[in-house]
């Protein structure tokens, strides 16, 4: 009596701190224990089944209770998790017994387990973390919109040159992830793939946000004008409006980009750029924490499928790309328009050459170098060098009416370019030589066709025409713009006739295509 009531006491200070249904839960396991072992072998004699018929009864009166405690469960707490424990506990044990008495019957127990509908605690708990991971994800999605709008992407706010937003939505899923593994719950593995699965899709959904309004490559290159030929003899009068001296060109260009806010600009891409980059290693770190906090059994069968934060990595890595060309081509085409798309070679090639261009060219790779995380770099300078080059390129094959080109110009356009890859080679402080090679590939082999003479770009443009196009009733038809600029394309040949200050050019582009000196 004294060792039962020893007993009774220690149970009671165990259990003093748990709700009530799992209190009862662990009082209905003790008399399912107790009556197994004392009466149910004396009441065997009147039933043969008599330990499984009173755990039936005992299952079926806790599970009434049970039901009713579950109705009233709107989401996840843990007297919640620690009711449904104690009833999943309660059950196996209450089945077990049933299981063992019935053991030696003819149906092996079967009509005293159909008594027992099965609890499903587990089912329940599954929804309730379930319901518990929508609720945090659905939170921390609607967190990402109301900051991201706004955020300044300001890299002067740390030292790291990162938005602030950034660190508080990687702290924010760090925070949720470590509350889901203190959850107490033995559905961890189960449940973490739907988990992270949410919070890749927020990560995913910051990252589009980030980039959405920067735009692409495409946004800021120009439309090709028309096709014009040039008007001989009139190069200083008629669409060429007679060229101011250099230095008075140059420094109206100055003023001009002055009163631009074309850094504060450079500065939030490079932010974007560096907050991308920043979410990608860390969210690929906490991947692995993550996968090492389950249990060793379990990590090797999870490693097997996707990575933990695949798509964010992944995504992250395309928007750092898009955000590099973007602010490449909108620093080459957007912010420097007027040194390079309204300046470079309009007019006398040798008053408007590339000096303007590269001066405040060398002043965003100031800013760039400055701002940019070193791992990045490279790439956002790279593509600033394609850019550039498609720049350069664009002006000698699309600049349209205000500009032509003589054979002597050549030599001034080699040097031009020459300088330009300078500019990016920086005397061995730049970029590899080897890239600025590789990238500098398509522009080395058009130049070559601005110092060729006029009759042999003529000729070789109707073979190449013929070649691809074939002709119809004996006329070249007009080759489409379609393509990468090579020197062995007729759209390209047929671009430098246009561009070719001659007498000769001019009149073939007539009787060929009709083509006007002027846009209309």
């Amino acid at each position: 009596m004294v060792e039962h009531s020893k007993r009774s006491k220690s149970r009671q200070s165990s259990t003093s701190n748990l709700p009530a249904l799992a209190t009862l839960a662990e009082d209905i396991g003790h008399l399912a224990f107790n009556e197994k072992a004392i009466f149910s072998p004396i009441l065997k004699n009147w039933h043969p089944l008599a330990a499984g018929v009173a755990a039936a009864t005992l299952h079926s009166c806790y599970g009434t209770e049970l039901k009713k405690f579950v109705s009233g469960i709107t989401e996840l707490t843990p007297d919640a998790i620690r009711v449904l424990t104690a009833a999943d506990k309660l059950e196996k044990d209450l089945v077990q017994i049933a299981v063992q008495d019935a053991v030696d019957s003819d149906d092996g127990g079967k009509s005293v387990i159909r008594e027992m509908p099965p609890f499903e605690a587990e089912v329940v708990i599954g929804n309730l973390v379930k319901s518990w991971i929508k609720t945090r994800v659905d939170r921390l999605k609607e967190w990402i919109d109301r900051n991201l709008q706004q955020e300044a992407w300001n890299p002067k706010l740390n030292k790291l040159g990162i938005a602030p937003s950034s660190v508080d939505v990687l702290r924010m899923v760090d925070e949720t992830l470590e509350a889901f593994f203190l959850l107490p719950i033995l559905l961890h593995t189960v449940l973490l793939p739907e988990l992270t699965s949410g919070l890749d899709k927020c990560m995913q959904h910051y990252v589009s946000k980030a980039k959405s309004s920067c735009g692409s490559r495409s946004t800021f290159l120009p439309a090709l004008p028309a096709l014009t030929r040039c008007t001989v003899g009139s190069r200083l009068h008629g669409v060429f409006k007679k060229k101011e001296k250099p230095m008075a060109a140059s420094n109206r260009r100055k003023s001009q980009l002055g009163t631009s806010n074309d850094s504060t600009e450079i500065l939030q891409f490079c932010c974007r750029i560096n907050t991308l980059h920043y979410i990608r290693t860390e969210i690929d770190s906490s991947g692995r924490k993550t996968l090492n906090r389950l249990p060793e059994s379990d990590i090797a069968a999870f490693d097997g499928k996707t990575k933990i934060f695949e798509q964010s990595i992944g995504y992250c890595s395309k928007g750092v790309q898009q955000l590099s060309e973007a602010t490449a081509y909108k620093i080459v085409f957007h912010d420097l328009s007027n040194v390079l798309w309204d300046g470079l070679y309009v007019g006398e090639v040798s008053s408007s050459r590339v000096e303007s261009f590269l001066q405040e060219l060398e002043r965003c790779l100031e800013i760039i170098s400055s701002s940019v995380h070193d791992r990045v770099r490279t790439r956002v300078i790279s593509d600033i060098m394609r850019a550039s080059f498609d720049g350069f390129l664009l002006v000698l094959l699309a600049g349209g009416p205000s500009r032509c080109f003589t054979v002597q110009d050549s030599d001034a356009v080699d040097e031009d370019f020459k300088f330009l890859c300078d500019l990016f080679w920086s005397n061995g402080d730049g970029l590899p030589l080897d890239l600025i090679e590789k990238v500098s590939t398509t522009v080395k082999s058009i130049l070559p066709l601005l110092r060729t003479d006029t009759e042999s770009l003529i000729e070789r443009f109707k073979a190449v025409c013929l070649e691809n196009h074939g002709s119809d009733r004996g006329k070249l038809p007009l080759p489409p713009t379609s393509g990468p600029w090579s020197p062995t394309e007729a759209n390209t040949l047929l671009r430098v006739l246009c561009y070719r200050y001659d007498e000769s050019a001019t009149k073939f582009l007539k009787r060929t295509y009709n083509l006007p000196r002027k846009l209309t």
